[in-house]
């Protein structure tokens, strides 16, 4: 069953308990895809959509799938709005969690301060709720993942993007403004290419999956010779982070050293998380961690030569249980755990 685990955000207060049997409308918004979910409170997944972002077409195109993807996703479940516990959305970017604002999302283009959270009670009536994405996917990894029983763990999430999420003597941890947890802008190259969120040398602009598909298809552009051309079907613009992992595996020695260059600065970006916190363990999660080993193995190396010793010693360092559902598990639990006052309130 989902645990209530007890976590405060300035104006939370108690939820009418007698929800708590009906399933929550869980919805996880990525620069690439929207996954809708029905999720009961003993965690099963009732029903689930997934749809494309559509995040090239701008603001209003996402907030169109995202809608579409709710509505669809209740209609799949055969679930009217009086029958569901609440909407609870993980999404993207810095999020001013008193407001239910998305303040920027450098993986959705014209998303600054959206006004999320009253669009979508505007638009259903119901409860609902709003947190980052990889915040959500933490507290899942956390909850019922590969982080259950770690008292203290960071969750990275390594795909179009980079975030993360911080668990701190069992609860998620917000900040002041509820923005903790960008680790995918700490800067890991300072002389290196400007992010999109307008840093230079971000661990997003890196090592992201879009990190990986832009170095690949540069190497390939000046005539490196490999696979993960003929793997995207003649196309250079075809090569994604997918195809670079499929190549690597097939032992391709262009595609490892794209690899080896994003497990660097993975590596050194683990290293200062080491540092700053101390924690029992870091699950990878997102798309390009779906390497496994091919991409984990040259971290801890990394982390090992850099990290203090005794940080690294006792610091995990694995693969997220939970894949694409995530964020609407986590998602999910986050809506459950507000039915209980924190005593931290």
């Amino acid at each position: 069953m989902l645990r209530l685990v007890c976590i405060s955000y300035e104006d939370n207060t108690v939820k009418n308990m007698n929800k708590d049997n009906l399933p929550v409308l869980a919805v996880d918004i990525g620069g690439t895809k929207i996954i809708a979910a029905l999720i009961n409170s003993d965690g099963n997944i009732e029903a689930r959509v997934r749809t494309p972002t559509g995040a090239a077409g701008g603001k209003d195109a996402s907030l169109s799938n995202l809608f579409l993807a709710i509505d669809n996703v209740l209609n799949t479940g055969g679930h009217k709005l009086d029958e569901i516990h609440s909407i609870s959305i993980a999404a993207a970017g810095a999020i001013d969690m008193a407001k239910g604002v998305v303040t920027a999302s450098p993986n959705l283009p014209g998303w600054f301060d959206v006004p999320l959270l009253a669009l979508v009670r505007e638009r259903y009536q119901v409860d609902s709720y709003l947190l980052n994405d990889a915040k959500a996917a933490a507290l899942a990894e956390h909850d019922f993942g590969a982080g259950k029983g770690i008292k203290n763990m960071i969750f990275l999430t390594i795909s179009t993007g980079i975030g993360g999420g911080i668990i701190i003597d069992d609860r998620l941890y917000f900040g002041k403004s509820g923005v903790a947890g960008e680790l995918g802008h700490m800067t890991v190259e300072a002389s290196g290419p400007r992010c999109l969120c307008g840093n230079t040398g971000c661990m997003e602009i890196m090592a992201s999956g879009r990190a990986i598909a832009l170095n690949a298809r540069s190497r390939v552009e000046k005539g490196a010779k490999s696979i993960m051309l003929e793997l995207a079907g003649g196309n250079i613009e075809n090569i994604t982070a997918e195809t670079v992992s499929e190549a690597a595996q097939k032992t391709d020695a262009v595609a490892l050293e794209v690899v080896n260059r994003a497990a660097f600065y993975l590596g050194v970006g683990m290293a200062n998380i080491a540092n700053i916190f101390n924690p029992g363990m870091i699950v990878a999660g997102g798309g390009v961690s779906k390497m496994g080993e091919l991409l984990l193995s040259p971290v801890r190396l990394v982390v090992r030569e850099r990290a203090f010793r005794l940080a690294a010693d006792d610091m995990l360092i694995v693969e997220a249980k939970f894949g694409d559902d995530a964020g609407v598990i986590g998602a999910a639990s986050y809506a459950y755990s507000l039915t209980v006052r924190s005593p931290l309130s």
